[in-house]
Formats: structure tokens, sequence, C-alpha cells
């Protein structure tokens, strides 16, 4: 009987942690497709602005209607996989914010700076998150479950992709920290807008001083 419940518990245990794997691997596949504004806006900053203005807002009106009970042909499917626990029976904020943060990234930094703002918020949020759910079992005390390994991953993340667009590792380094830094914060979904935004702050400093 004890073996059998501790079996049960067991099983239950790992289900429920494959579910927050897929859960997450499914919202951060989302979050990762941020990565590719850089390479539209190299092509139409205009036309990319628009594209994220129109998603946001259709995104927002969709959760809207969804929240009144009402069904949003794909929208609504994907909303629920991916929301956490948290946002079940609330708005969920995390694509608004998102496009938020990209959006902001272009709008107030030059390049490189825009592009290492958003590149730290699709892959050092995103890996930090992934990495964090998989394999961070060390929390950091104070930052609302952060984990060590999601944090490593996080700098490694921004610091490659920074010294490849600044070929300068001091730079890296530090914009790589200041990412780091922000994201170890328990902002919830406001982390999309605090950390591309800190971080391309960051970047355009070192970059163009003033």
């Amino acid at each position: 009987m004890i073996i059998n419940t501790a079996m049960e518990l067991t099983l239950k245990n790992y289900t429920t942690t494959g579910e927050q794997i897929q859960h997450e691997v499914l919202r951060k596949s989302i979050h990762l497709l941020v990565a590719l504004v850089p390479l539209l806006a190299a092509f139409n900053l205009f036309a990319t602005m628009a594209l994220l203005a129109g998603g946001t807002l259709l995104y927002t009106f969709a959760e809207m209607i969804r929240q009144k009970g009402r069904y949003v042909f794909i929208i609504s499917d994907v909303t629920v996989l991916a929301a956490r626990d948290r946002d079940m029976g609330r708005f969920v904020m995390g694509p608004v914010t998102l496009g938020l943060g990209a959006m902001l990234s272009l709008l107030l930094y030059p390049e490189p700076a825009a592009s290492l703002a958003i590149y730290a918020l699709a892959f050092g949020d995103g890996f930090a998150s992934l990495i964090g759910t998989l394999w961070g079992r060390v929390k950091i005390p104070y930052t609302g479950g952060k984990s060590i390994a999601g944090s490593l991953s996080c700098l490694l993340a921004v610091f490659f992709i920074s010294y490849k667009l600044t070929a300068n590792p001091l730079y890296a380094l530090i914009i790589a920290s200041a990412a780091t830094i922000l994201e170890m914060f328990p902002l919830k979904d406001i982390d999309n807008l605090i950390l591309p935004v800190g971080t391309g702050l960051v970047a355009s400093l070192l970059i163009f001083p003033i």
C-alpha cells in the first residue's frame, strides 16, 4: 500500500513536471519569435512597427473576448496552452508586454543597441526561463523563484550575442550582466518591458557615449 502510494505520487509529480516543461517550451517558442524583429526592421522599420502594433492590438481584442467566455480561433487555444498557473482566470498580459517591449526597443535606441535589447528579451529571458524550468533546482533568494542555471544561461546567451554585434568582450560582458540582473527581478510580465529597455539603455551608453 505504501509503495503504491509512493509510486502514484512520483508519477503525479513527473506528469506535473512534464506539463510544466511543455507549457514553458510552447510559451518560450512564442517568445523567441521576437528575435525576428531586428531582421524585419532592417528591411522596413515602419512595416515592422505596424506589424507589432497590429499584432498586439489583435491579441488584446481577442483576449478581451476570451475573458467574456467566447472563443477566438487559434488565438484562444494558444493563449490557454501557453498560460501559466498565475494567468488562469485573468487577462494574459505576456504577449502584450512582449510586443510593447520590442516596439520600445526600436523606438528608443539606434542600432545595434535596439537589436541587442530585443535579443536580450528573446534569448536572454527565453533561455533563462526554459533552462530554469528544466534544471533550475538551486534558486536565488529574493528573486521570486529564479534559478542559478537560468541566470547563467541568460548571461551566456546575451554575452555571445553582444560580442557578435559589438566585437568588444568588455561591452558584451557589461551588457550581458545588466540583462541578467534585470531578468532576475521578480517583475512577472513587466520584465518584457524592463529587460529590453534597460538592456538597450546600457548598450546605448556603451556604444554611443555622451
